[in-house]
């Protein structure tokens, strides 16, 4: 069985997927775009689509009753990887070592325009 994540937190579902799903005392969460709850508008700029990012993700987070601290891994999909080091910038500030698995892929693009999205996998403890 599965339970599937619903939350006004973290924006909707923007095409044909849940935000997340949990299994087994594993949280799998949809990629989160630069995507404002609120409004459903994509923030401005790299760094505007980051940080509104980072929000999502502790939307849903919170809506489990998790923290970053359950992050075991996150995905990231960049359209530009010359970015990467502002994505390293925002990872020091977020999270604390120990730091989750990490995978970071290039791509021609993303939904709605966005210039990066990120998706994470976190476990109740």
């Amino acid at each position: 069985m599965y339970k599937i994540i619903e939350t006004p937190l973290a924006p909707k579902a923007v095409g044909t997927y849940s935000q997340g799903v949990i299994h087994n005392d594993t949280y799998y969460f949809s990629g989160q775009i630069g995507l404002d709850p609120a409004t459903m508008t994509l923030k401005e700029g790299f760094k505007g689509q980051l940080d509104q990012i980072l929000k999502n993700i502790d939307g849903v987070l919170e809506s489990q009753s998790l923290t970053r601290r359950n992050i075991l891994k996150t995905t990231i999909f960049m359209t530009d990887l010359n970015l990467f080091g502002e994505v390293n910038a925002a990872y020091e500030a977020y999270f604390t070592a120990p730091y989750p698995a990490r995978s970071c892929v290039q791509v021609p693009a993303l939904p709605k325009g966005a210039l990066i999205e990120i998706e994470v996998i976190a476990v109740k403890f």
